[in-house]
Parts: structure tokens; C-alpha cells; sequence
């Protein structure tokens, strides 16, 4: 069954939103709290060990009635019930969209029995390596490892590999991404081949980046008198073959799903790397975090929804507010990669101009998303979210305690945190002079949890995940496609061969000008 369609323009909530979005410009979020006796407890969601206080935005319970009622007539519990049914919802590929399952303990279909069998694997083989029954080639422990993938491939497990290295084990973690020679060649600097796993993590085993550096790593091992490399070499791919072929042994390849997208994939063999960084029982405790989250997308009613009204705000901002970034601020060192996770997950989902009727759309669908860590953000673009001409709805992510036990240091973290979500809302002034007033009225979420800990990021992906579906159902597009990327990878293998053969045929007059420059350097 396919996902239900409508128009979002053609709903009479839609126009009366359009209307509300006029009438409530000039309203001050402030005044909202003096006009409402319930205002916090309508707008805040308390969830396990989280709390979400949407009140500091610029909707009133007439605004957020009208955006629930939108929700229901793009039929989002009908909707959200045909995601985790495994129905084919990623029409354009004709596939099912089913991350969700990466991290379900209660399967018992063909497909989940297969899962759970994925990710026993994993635990044996964090297990084994932790343990030093799996050995390097020389029967040496290994010390280190490095993830080869792009995109989903690294982003995920980089980020959270980062967001949890309060938790590192004694393995040392490594990324190679981009297709740029110098970065691989800094990582090899510095580990031993003799003690290094290379994680090669390609769905297809044909990704031009991936397999250029994991090519560039077989020299690099040959070259050190590896013999066998293969106790060196693990695959995460659908292509079994390729990689047999590649070099790697057929027990050392671990599954992938034409239903898992890049984005969404960190849950399942692609999160190989994140087991090993933080140890199994961590990397489990990651995914029963997001399942939490998962159950309450399914169970809770739209107005207590977390990643329900976290979509409809966007939506509101983005379709009645002019507004089209939107920021996402953790006030914490250890998520500094969040932000662009993030980015490709909302970015490349809705990043889209034709609905699913195949027709151009003539409404806003994707917001830019970006931002950075506190209080680093603060001294760096904070100036134009108090100050510019742009307004730009801002998630604020906080925990109230410090892993370390740095009570001093977080109070000071802490103490910026609610003071800018603060000074966002109410403005001020710091003295004589229109350069030392602040207008405020910027909007923001707050979202709060105990501790930055396996389960609370594992509740914080899987939020935003649904967020970025119930965007693109409402919004009527498809999210799980990204044929985007696709267009730039042609182009790119059109353009080696020309670059390599220096043979440089018809282009634009900028891009043939700029090919003449490289070839003849």
C-alpha cells in the first residue's frame, strides 16, 4: 500500500493557516503566556527521561489546532501505520522503508529473524575483537579501526561514535570519507597495519569514493608485507560478490537492505563501527533508545506527539512564516557533529520540488538546516539570531549533568543555554542606542534530557527521523529517495574520464574554461 496523497494547499486548514500566519506576525511570544493559563502545559512534552517545551514560538492554541488538523487530513496515523507495516512507501524505488526494524526486539517475520541473526553478528564480532580472540593477520590485538563509507556510510556512525566517546572502548576509531588522497593519507600516518581493521561500507561495493580509498588501503597493506589481508578487510554491503572478489572473507561481510536508506542506516550492519567504538551492550542500549522513541511516535496522540509537533512547527515557519533555515544548537561538545547529521538527513530527505503525484510543487517543502555546539555557537553566529534580519526557529538540545562530573563548568554551560533561549524570546537592551536594543521574539524548542548517554541520543536520532517523515507526508514529497545525489555522480564519472584522457569535450563556457585550467596546470 502506498502512502496516502493529498494536496496540502487544497485542505482548508492550509488556507486558514495562511491566513493565521498574516494575522499573527506582530504577536508577541511573551504576550502568549499573559493570554493563556495552560500555555506550558499545552506546549511541553515530558517522554522517559526527556522534556520538550515548545511554548517559546510564535503560535497560539488556534495556530497549533489548525496544524493538528492539517496532520489529520494528510492522514498521518494511517500514514505512520504504513511505515512500520513495511509497506512499499518509497514509491519511486518501489521499496519499504524499514530502519525502524534495525532496532526492534520484538521480530518474527522471516525478514526479523534475519535482523536479529545481523545483529547477533555484530555482537560476536565487537566481542572477538574486544577480547583479542580476532586477530590481526600477524597475530596481533587490533587497536584500531577505520570506517570507509560516505555519505550514510560515515556521517552516522562518525557522529555518533563522536556523541559517545564517554563510553570508548580501548579500540581507536578512524573515518575516511571524502575521495581526497591527503585525508587518507593522514589517517594512514598514523595507525599500524599489523593492528587495524578496515570497515569498507558500501551498499552496492561500486561507490566511487569508498572503493578508491579502500583500493588505495590494499596497496597501502600489500606494500607493508600484509599477506593476508583478509583478516584486515570487513564489508558491510549487499554486494557479496564484489567484495569476495575485493579480497574479503565471505564470514567477514555483513548484511545491508535495499530498505535501509545511507541516512537511516546507522541502526543496523552500517552502525559496525559504533558496537566496536562503545562496546555491544552500549550499542544495544543505543537502540532501545530509539525504539522508545519509535513506540511513542506510533502510540501517542498528535498533540502529545514529539516528532509530530516538532514537524508542525517546522511546516508552520517554513509555509506561513517565510522562514527557511532552521538551526539545531546541542549544548554539548560531544554532538558537535549532530548538526551536520542532521543536515543530511532533512536536507536529502525533503529536499524535493515534485509531490507524489509527480507534479512541481508550488508551496516551500525542505528548510536548510545547520548550526553548531554551545557556547561555541554563541560567539560565533549568534549575533545575527539576536540581531539580523532573518528569523530562524532554533532547536535548543540541553542535558542537566555533566558525564564527568564538571558541575562547575556545566552550570556555566547550563546558565547560557536557558539565557539564550530566554533573550531570544524577550529581547532587551544594553544600554542608550538602536545598535544596543534586541527586539527578540525569535522563536526556539527546548529539548531536555538527563545525560548525554547511549539512549538519550539514540531517542534524539529517532526523533528527528520521524520528524522528517511527518514533514514529508504533510508536505505531500517523497523523503526517502534522492535522486539529487544521482545527477552529480553521472556527471562526475562523464568528467574523469575527460579529465584523466585530457580529452575535454562540450561544455558550458565556465566549466570548459575551468577543465582547461586543471588539465593544463
Amino acid at each position: 500500500m502506498n502512502l496516502f496523497k493529498t494536496n496540502p494547499t487544497t485542505t482548508e486548514a492550509w488556507k486558514m493557516l495562511l491566513k493565521k500566519g498574516q494575522d499573527i506576525g506582530s504577536t508577541k511570544i511573551i504576550d502568549l503566556f499573559d493570554s493563556s493559563n495552560n500555555r506550558l502545559e499545552k506546549f511541553s512534552i515530558e517522554f522517559d527521561n526527556m522534556f520538550l517545551d515548545f511554548s517559546k514560538n510564535i503560535i497560539d492554541s488556534e495556530t497549533f489546532d489548525l496544524l493538528l488538523k492539517l496532520s489529520e487530513d494528510c492522514q498521518i496515523k494511517k500514514n505512520i501505520k504504513s511505515l512500520f507495516d513495511g509497506d512499499k512507501i518509497n514509491e519511486t524505488e518501489n521499496r519499504s522503508v524499514l530502519h525502524t526494524a534495525l532496532r526492534d526486539f520484538n521480530l518474527s517475520s522471516k525478514i526479523g529473524k534475519e535482523l536479529l541473526s545481523d545483529r547477533k553478528k555484530i555482537k560476536k564480532f565487537t566481542n572477538d575483537i574486544l577480547s583479542g580472540k580476532t586477530k590481526g593477520s600477524t597475530n596481533k590485538k587490533i587497536t584500531d579501526i577505520v570506517n570507509i563509507g560516505i555519505g550514510g556510510s560515515d556521517l552516522g556512525p562518525n557522529m555518533v561514535v563522536e556523541s559517545l566517546k564517554f563510553y570508548k572502548t580501548e579500540l581507536n576509531c578512524h573515518f575516511v570519507s571524502n575521495v581526497d588522497g591527503d585525508h587518507l593519507s593522514e589517517i594512514l600516518k598514523v595507525i599500524d597495519p599489523e593492528t587495524t581493521v578496515f570497515i569498507i561500507v558500501s551498499k552496492t561495493f561500486t561507490t566511487q569514493e569508498t572503493l578508491t580509498n579502500a583500493k588505495k588501503i590494499k596497496e597501502f597493506l600489500i606494500h607493508r608485507s600484509i599477506e593476508d589481508i583478509s583478516k584486515h578487510f570487513i564489508g558491510v554491503t549487499s554486494n557479496i560478490k564484489s567484495a569476495i572478489e575485493f579480497g574479503l572473507d565471505k564470514e567477514n561481510i555483513f548484511n545491508m537492505y535495499d530498505f535501509v536508506g545511507g541516512r537511516f542506516s546507522v541502526w543496523g550492519s552500517v552502525g559496525l563501527s559504533v558496537s566496536l567504538a562503545i562496546g555491544y551492550e552500549n550499542f544495544e542500549k543505543f537502540l532501545k533508545g530509539a525504539n522508545k522513541m519509535d513506540e511513542h511516535f506510533k502510540s501517542a496522540n498528535l498533540e502529545k506527539n514529539i516528532p509530530v509537533c516538532l514537524a508542525l512547527i517546522s511546516i508552520w515557519y517554513n509555509n506561513f512564516m517565510n522562514c527557511e533555515t532552521e538551526a539545531v544548537l546541542p549544548y554539548s561538545e560531544y554532538l558537535k557533529f549532530l548538526p551536520n547529521y542532521l543536515q543530511q538527513m532533512f536536507m536529502e530527505s525533503n529536499g524535493k520540488c515534485t509531490d507524489r503525484f509527480y507534479k512541481k510543487v508550488d508551496y516551500q517543502t525542505g528548510t536548510i538546516v545547520w548550526g553548531g555546539t554551545g557556547t561555541n555557537s554563541q560567539h560565533a553566529f549568534f549575533q545575527l539570531l539576536h540581531q539580523g534580519t532573518k528569523l530562524i526557529p532554533c532547536d535548543f538540545i540541553g542535558f542537566k549533568s555533566s558525564l564527568h562530573g564538571n558541575n562547575d563548568a556545566h552550570n556555566k554551560l547550563m546558565s547560557n543555554f536557558f539565557a539564550q533561549t530566554e533573550a531570544l524570546m524577550i529581547g532587551g537592551s544594553m544600554g542608550n542606542g538602536p545598535f544596543r536594543k534586541f527586539e527578540g521574539n525569535n522563536p526556539s524548542n527546548t529539548i531536555l534530557f538527563d545525560k548525554v548517554s547511549p539512549e538519550s541520543l539514540g531517542m534524539i536520532l529517532s526523533m528527528y527521523e520521524h520528524k522528517v517523515f511527518v514533514q514529508g507526508i504533510i508536505l505531500n514529497i517523497f523523503s526517502f529517495d534522492q535522486w539529487g545525489v544521482e545527477l552529480g555522480k553521472s556527471l562526475a564519472s562523464k568528467l574523469l574520464t575527460e579529465i584523466e584522457s585530457k580529452n575535454i569535450l562540450k561544455h558550458d563556457p565556465s566549466t570548459k574554461n575551468l577543465l582547461d585550467k586543471l588539465i593544463n596546470k
